[in-house]
């Protein structure tokens, strides 16, 4: 009495983003060089390149969660973003590529991703998307690059793994915990715990550790996602999925860095074992109904398969299926793994996402096309 507020017992906890190039102890010239960079290589691609854009984002993130459950918990989380968007044209017509890296990292981003490589790839697919012819329409044999990133993934099937979407019956997977949900070959994670990712940190939003949680294991349902709220609506433990776009807004249950585990096996044989078929190379945007699982999403750059080859390149192309279906229609799974970053929006919030996948091939999906 009389000597203020004391702590007894507290549980403590104090993040940091471990980096090489901190972008705060650089200044706005340094930063305009690698845009600079991006623009002068995207532009060298000639007459037909007619817009380019390139956005250079760093931004610095510190929570501190004190709760009534006796834990204090702290974290800085510094992230970096970029990306080049280019337009081109023939004359007749408009294409757009894109490339974007990104991460929980300083500017040592660009030893491994230097900014004219990712003009280069941005360039190289809106020129590519001139030459392409449009896309047939049809049931196909569809296979996804690891270049594609995680859409798929991310939108048809991880959303539908979010706790608090199943308790409301929003989930075409409530009630199937423990279920064959997928193919044998598809096991799906989502980890904060990794390094340098875009979706990592070291504790929720809630101040929850960072965890790695395996949500279907070789085909079965095994876990959900789960904030504080909805992991005590069950008597569990939340799986430090709590996170929020600022202290404006309330936590709930998200997406870290989800993927589809590796497989066996080798990309190149998944390619030469399709007779007829589609390769997706980088997917666009799209829509997802979580309560069916069914979904269309935008292909941004595609090739027909034919006889084992890769032939031509695809444009104005969709594709239209069921998220459950896609995982039980996996046939094989390669060794390899790709990365794409973004920012999940759910009931207006964004948060820093990854999300990844091997190359896949899925026996059967609708592709919408103009070919006539």
């Amino acid at each position: 009495q009389g000597h203020g507020p004391v702590c007894v017992g507290l549980k403590y906890i104090k993040g940091w983003t471990p980096l090489v190039d901190d972008p705060d102890e650089r200044d706005i010239s340094y930063r305009a060089n690698f845009l600079y960079r991006a623009n002068e290589t995207a532009r060298s691609y000639g007459d037909k390149i007619k817009q380019v854009s390139v956005v250079l984002m760093d931004r610095t993130r510190e929570i501190l969660i004190i709760n009534s459950l006796g834990e204090v918990a702290e974290d800085e989380n510094k992230r970096v973003v970029f990306y080049t968007e280019v337009v081109a044209s023939d004359g007749n017509i408009l294409q757009r590529g894109y490339e974007s890296v990104g991460g929980r990292m300083g500017f040592e981003i660009f030893e491994k991703n230097p900014p004219e490589e990712v003009a280069r790839k941005a360039a190289q697919r809106a020129l590519l998307m001139l030459s392409a012819k449009p896309a047939p329409a049809g049931n196909f044999t569809v296979v996804l690059s690891s270049e594609a990133g995680g859409t798929m993934i991310h939108e048809a099937v991880g959303h539908g793994l979010e706790a608090d979407l199943v308790q409301k019956g929003l989930s075409v997977y409530k009630g199937k915990l423990g279920q064959k949900v997928a193919s044998e070959l598809i096991t799906v994670i989502d980890d904060a715990t990794l390094e340098h990712h875009n979706g990592s940190f070291s504790v929720d939003d809630e101040g929850v550790p960072a965890q790695k949680t395996v949500l279907i294991q070789e085909g079965y349902l095994v876990g959900y996602m789960y904030d504080r709220l909805s992991a005590m609506k069950e008597g569990k433990s939340s799986t430090g999925n709590g996170r929020r776009q600022s202290y404006a807004h309330v936590p709930m249950v998200r997406m870290t860095n989800t993927y589809i585990a590796p497989g066996k096996d080798n990309p190149e044989d998944i390619i030469r074992d399709t007779k007829r078929g589609v390769l997706v190379v980088k997917m666009g945007g799209g829509e997802v109904n979580t309560v069916t699982g069914d979904f269309v999403f935008e292909i941004m750059e595609g090739y027909m398969i034919e006889g084992g080859r890769i032939t031509y390149p695809i444009r104005s192309a969709v594709l239209i299926g069921n998220g459950p279906k896609v995982l039980q229609d996996v046939d094989a799974v390669g060794y390899d793994l790709g990365w794409a970053i973004g920012t999940c929006g759910k009931d207006g919030q964004g948060v820093p996402v990854t999300d990844a996948q091997p190359t896949i091939r899925v026996r059967s999906l609708t592709l919408g096309g103009t070919e006539v």
